[in-house]
């Protein structure tokens, strides 16, 4: 005798999730009761492959990583849709219940593919794919000083030499003093000193 669920197919899939939070609610906790807790600044410290991490982690982001993000979840989404949709586009009790079934659920698929192609298309059209433009737009400045003034002095500009690089040190040129034969010459004193005599009161010195 072929006995009745009382429990659908969604509510099997509903008791497997509580499971599942349960038991890893149940070992975050364990974890947290048992495992011994001694923070220091190197265990505080952000994990960068092993290195030793440099800077900080606040640096800007190039905004093209959230158009390409935007554009997956399209079609992430796209994916979520279509997986059902196979499961009962060629249903054959729906299909026996109303012949335009096939033919209504054909139409809403092409036209929610449709809505995407076209959005893939413009977002293809407008280069947002491209990392690298192949075509970067320089911009105008108006100046008063003409173009032949820069050309002139890029033409001066080449007939510098440039340096070679060389990773060895330069030779230190080291030049011997040449000895003076004649004696040095002796110099006058600034200010030539003075002594005075010193006298009593009776005026004997």
């Amino acid at each position: 005798m072929n006995e009745v669920s009382q429990i659908s197919e969604f509510g099997k899939i509903f008791i497997f999730l509580i499971i599942g939070f349960v038991l890893v609610g149940m070992t975050l906790f364990l974890s947290k009761l048992i495992s011994p807790n001694k923070p220091n600044p190197e265990k505080l410290t952000s994990y960068e492959c092993g290195e030793e991490p440099v800077g900080s982690a606040w640096i800007p982001f190039n905004t093209r990583f959230y158009v390409i993000a935007l554009i997956f979840l399209l079609f992430d989404v796209e994916m979520v849709f279509i997986f059902p949709w196979c499961t009962i586009y060629a249903n054959a009790d729906l299909i026996a219940a109303d012949a335009r079934w096939g033919v209504f659920t054909l139409i809403e698929m092409f036209v929610f593919a449709g809505i995407l192609i076209l959005g893939l298309v413009y977002v293809w059209r407008k280069g947002d794919l491209e990392w690298i433009k192949p075509k970067p737009v320089i911009p105008e400045v108006n100046t008063v000083i003409p173009l032949a003034v820069y050309d002139a002095l890029n033409e001066q500009q080449k007939t510098f030499k440039v340096k070679s690089f060389s990773a060895e040190p330069e030779p230190v040129l080291v030049t011997a003093a040449v000895a003076s034969t004649s004696a040095p010459v002796a110099r006058k004193p600034m200010f030539k000193p003075s002594f005075k005599k010193t006298t009593d009161e009776s005026g004997n010195e």
